[in-house]
């Protein structure tokens, strides 16, 4: 039997429901959710591999970790990248565990700590633009940049924040150790929250850097690297719209590449900092010769596999 092999890339906001259901074990119930529709996927026959976002619970750290400031040492960010994908891939992990044992499938997950590699010479490094952690006054914010080397912005008027760079993914460190297990008929939780952001030092050894990359960035990387048929971006909304939330606004059912990068480049349909981003790791994906897209939120997973839903992006 052929193997049908898909990269799925769920959201880090996907695992919080509201501001009332954030804790670790509302979003380890979240995950089971989620991890309900990968196993409808698994047992229709697919190979899975999966990658997650991660934003608000690196802010949860960077939260606790500012309040501790005062008796512990604060956590840089490579490490929070790393301290989440351990949680979320745990979360993840053992959910299917027992899925696997609810219908008894012979599969394991495994999650692997992934550094993905970024160039040091990224323009993104000289003009950070994330926004991470709390608030602050104007004050804290010239102590953070005269100690700590922050780059801080005022946020429409509600304070101060620290901001770092987005790079562009350039390599996944970890992607012969994912294929492997791939090949080994494991479900590989990798590249969470985009990978840990290293750089090559002068002699290529790698070290961390205050950074963050957009998952669906690495997820398409990986995506076109391990070979995957399918490319699926589980998100907050049913389908892609162009015109979102506008008295014009049109649903999208189908799109090609072509079409898919015309919409883009028109810059007026996609948020930057939402769909964006999503249609343009689809266009690196099918670029590389990527066969199949969609873009669905994950109770709808089901249904838009089967084409009942969700915005589908091909080739042609």
């Amino acid at each position: 039997m052929t193997r049908k092999l898909a990269m799925v890339a769920i959201g880090g906001n996907s695992l919080i429901k509201d501001k009332y259901h954030q804790s670790v074990r509302d979003q380890y119930i979240a995950a089971r959710e989620t991890c309900d529709h990968i196993i409808s996927m698994i047992r229709d026959g697919w190979e899975v591999v999966i990658g997650h976002g991660n934003g608000p619970q690196v802010g949860f750290i960077l939260r606790r970790s500012e309040l501790a400031a005062h008796e512990l040492h604060e956590v840089p960010m490579d490490a929070i990248v790393a301290d989440t994908q351990g949680a979320i891939g745990y979360a993840l992990q053992q959910n299917l565990y027992n899925e696997f044992r609810f219908y008894n499938l012979k599969k394991h997950a495994v999650t692997i700590i992934t550094q993905v590699e970024v160039d040091p010479k990224d323009p993104a490094f000289l003009n950070p633009t994330k926004p991470i952690g709390s608030f602050m006054d104007q004050e804290q914010a010239k102590i953070r940049q005269e100690k700590d080397g922050w780059d801080m912005v005022e946020d429409a008027g509600r304070g101060w924040r620290r901001v770092v760079a987005s790079p562009i993914p350039k390599r996944i460190v970890e992607e012969e150790a994912i294929k492997q297990l791939i090949n080994a008929g494991f479900v590989v939780i990798a590249a969470g929250g985009g990978g840990i952001p290293v750089i090559p030092d002068g002699e290529g050894n790698l070290c961390g850097v205050p950074a963050v990359i957009d998952k669906d960035y690495a997820a398409a990387i990986m995506a076109s690297n391990i070979g995957a048929d399918l490319f699926i971006i589980s998100t907050a909304v049913e389908k892609v719209a162009l015109n979102f939330g506008k008295p014009n606004q049109q649903w999208l059912n189908h799109i090609t590449l072509s079409q898919a990068k015309q919409y883009l480049a028109e810059g007026t349909h996609f948020a930057k900092g939402s769909m964006a981003p999503k249609i343009q790791a689809i266009i690196w994906y099918l670029e590389k010769g990527g066969k199949h897209a969609i873009v669905s939120n994950p109770e709808n997973l089901e249904r838009a596999l089967a084409g009942e839903t969700g915005t589908h992006i091909t080739p042609a």
